[in-house]
């Protein structure tokens, strides 16, 4: 009788012990979740402002002059690779029109 008692106390302690870890752990898991969102927002915030930024560079150059071989349009080629992947990561590929 007193090991039945023994192990019930034992088994209620462990049985506490897993709940406390499992709530700890939800909570932890919830400002992971919150910290992955708050992530997301700003990736898609910067890759707008990227995608906003060469649109207007390619507004101000009508002629295409900054788009030749030189400093600018090293940084026009460069902005553009980078919203091309960008794009690729957030708006899936593009799909080829036949």
């Amino acid at each position: 009788m007193i090991l039945l008692i023994i192990l019930c106390i034992i088994f209620a302690g462990t049985a506490g012990y897993m709940a406390y870890r499992a709530y700890i752990l939800a909570g932890l898991l919830a400002d992971i979740e919150d910290y992955y969102i708050d992530v997301e927002k700003t990736n898609v915030y910067m890759y707008e402002q990227i995608r906003k930024s060469y649109e207007t560079m390619k507004q101000i150059d009508t002629i295409g002059a900054f788009e030749s071989e030189d400093e600018a349009g090293t940084t026009f080629q460069m902005l553009k690779q980078v919203i091309d992947e960008l794009k690729g990561e957030f708006d899936g590929p593009e799909e080829e029109k036949e």
